[in-house]
């Protein structure tokens, strides 16, 4: 058996004196996140520990009364977030921590422990849950959750975080299951090429893709609000706060984002459910997509060119959510008893996958690929050659930074043979 941790998002209803509570306490865990970065960074190396910064906040909540306004575990909480973030920062995960803008970042108020909820299912479509300092409030039940008789030691809900999005307050659950072993996964293996044009071609010739995340109206709509912002942008003094028409049109702006993300979302769910349900073996391109969307404004010494094109190909390799789909076929792909193998990138989309041959030519349009080789003259979807390469180089993977969780990463690969058929 083993120990499965998710997280399931569900919409609140919260009520205007509920919600006013829960943006309260949102900006107050903002603002002690803020003040602990301040008190960690001016305090001497050897003054620095969690016990210390436990006890200035302790004083801070006595002398700040509207810091009293989170509760105490939460403020814990935004400690132990804050030094875990320090922690990521030293093992080379992430950049160091930073100061919380008001208008930058997202409120959320965590809630540690999960006995603290009191989670009751009302109907079908309704559950309710405490939140301290708040009440008890209505989520959307959208899962059965290990609440009540099907709680125990090793299913239960470990705790919580409310999260403010533009659409509303949501919370996410911690869930901890214990689940049976999954068995070896006896499909066949697929290689998968990300690209814009066709977001994921299979190297068995098939391709999975989507249509716009927002209707023509959405759009439109869209197109209106954003010249409406900056209109009203321009028309506002430098320095001066914000209207409140320019405020709502912030937030109808965020909205129609967040409802264009929730479809991408949901899109990606269903199309990694289905691949990894389909294949035991993924095989993906180690892209280093943070360097691949860097502007290409260059210096004023040595400014860019094609500037423009490039900012247009970084925007659509952004709305793809290329790392999120990886992400997905990981940990689905290992519920399932597979594994996702990333392999090198170069030269997968103009190596022939039939005859192993890298001849000039071969690729003659975006879409196209026909292999110039005399003895060869393969011809096939420019996209799903790449992705019969990436099937190949993961079957030859025998080394890389090592098999983390059924991933698998090999940065070199040699000159491939022909495609396994």
């Amino acid at each position: 058996m083993l120990k499965r941790r998710r997280g399931h998002r569900a919409r609140l209803r919260l009520t205007p004196a509920q919600a006013l509570g829960a943006e309260d306490q949102g900006h107050a865990a903002r603002a002690l996140w803020n003040l602990v970065h301040d008190w960690w960074t001016m305090i001497p190396r050897e003054g620095r520990s969690l016990a210390a910064a436990d006890a200035a906040i302790r004083q801070g909540r006595k002398d700040l009364p509207w810091l009293a306004v989170l509760p105490a575990q939460a403020a814990q909480a935004v400690l132990k977030t804050y030094f875990q973030a320090w922690k990521n920062c030293w093992e080379g995960r992430a950049e160091a921590p930073a100061f919380k803008s008001r208008f930058r970042s997202r409120m959320a108020i965590d809630i540690p422990q999960g006995r603290d909820l009191q989670i009751v299912r009302l109907n079908r479509r309704w559950g309710r849950m405490w939140v301290p300092k708040i009440g008890y409030v209505l989520f959307r039940w959208t899962r059965d959750l290990p609440v009540g008789r099907r709680a125990d030691s090793e299913n239960r809900i470990t705790g919580a975080r409310l999260v403010k999005e533009p659409d509303g307050w949501h919370v996410v659950f911690r869930v901890q299951r214990e689940v049976p072993g999954p068995a070896a996964h006896t499909g066949p293996t697929v290689g998968v090429d990300r690209g814009i044009a066709k977001p994921l071609a299979l190297s068995d010739g098939t391709f999975r893709e989507h249509g716009p995340w927002l209707t023509k109206g959405e759009t439109k709509r869209l197109n209106r609000l954003e010249k409406t912002r900056e209109r009203r942008r321009r028309a506002r003094p430098s320095g001066e706060r914000n209207s409140r028409r320019l405020t709502h049109t912030h937030d109808q702006i965020a909205l129609l984002r967040a409802t264009a993300k929730r479809r991408a979302v949901d899109w990606q769910h269903k199309t990694t459910t289905g691949i990894t349900e389909a294949f035991s073996r993924i095989g993906v391109e180690d892209l280093a997509i943070g360097h691949m969307v860097r502007s290409a404004k260059g210096t004023v010494a040595d400014p860019g060119v094609n500037v423009s094109q490039k900012a247009g190909l970084n925007r659509a390799i952004t709305a793809e959510a290329w790392g999120r789909t990886v992400t997905m076929l990981e940990y689905k792909a290992a519920e399932r008893g597979g594994s996702v193998v990333k392999v090198s990138a170069p030269y997968t989309s103009l190596r022939c996958s039939a005859c192993g041959r890298i001849t000039p030519g071969s690729r003659e349009t975006q879409a196209r690929f026909l292999c110039k080789s005399p003895a060869c003259g393969f011809e096939a979807h420019a996209d799903t050659n790449a992705g019969r390469n990436i099937d190949h180089a993961a079957g030859q993977a025998v080394s890389g930074r090592g098999d983390l969780g059924g991933t698998r990463s090999v940065k070199r690969q040699p000159p491939l043979g022909p495609h396994a058929a």
